[in-house]
């Protein structure tokens, strides 16, 4: 045996294994970042009056009014996880949920560019790139867009 093949003998049972498993990594990444998305819109319709009082004085969303960036927002975090969670039109949607978080770091940077915000910031971070790896990757074989793809094949 040569010394390569004896070197990724050892490994390919590994990798066949972790090939196995990303479909479900996949989904538990979508439907963490989505969990975090859909608590937040969740939050902000439990208490309309301060979400709307937040948009009007904490948050800065440039070019909308601060009544139509709440209700934007909220729409936003509660449709748009439930999309990346389903895998449904997986890549646009998280490319748009992305989006939605960069937007939130810009309209709160006040704060999250702060030493204070310096945690939320690199929450944000993290599920920027979270998403991003759906984006790059496509949300994977257990989501409704794998299943259409499949059906559609087969015809």
């Amino acid at each position: 045996m040569k010394p390569l093949q004896t070197l990724a003998k050892p490994y390919l049972p590994f990798a066949r294994l972790l090939e196995g498993l990303a479909p479900l990594f996949d989904l538990g990444l979508r439907l963490w970042v989505a969990s975090v998305f859909i608590r937040s819109g969740l939050a902000k319709i439990q208490n309309w009056d301060s979400t709307l009082m937040l948009f009007q004085y904490e948050y800065d969303v440039p070019l909308l009014p601060p009544v139509l960036a709440a209700w934007t927002g909220t729409i936003a975090e509660l449709t748009l996880p439930v999309l990346v969670a389903l895998g449904i039109a997986g890549r646009a949607s998280a490319l748009a949920l992305f989006l939605f978080n960069g937007m939130a770091v810009w309209s709160y940077s006040s704060v999250l560019l702060s030493p204070a915000g310096a945690a939320g910031l690199q929450q944000h971070i993290l599920w920027g790139t979270m998403l991003l790896v759906t984006v790059f990757h496509g949300p994977g074989r257990l989501s409704v867009d794998h299943l259409l793809c499949r059906l559609l094949q087969s015809r």
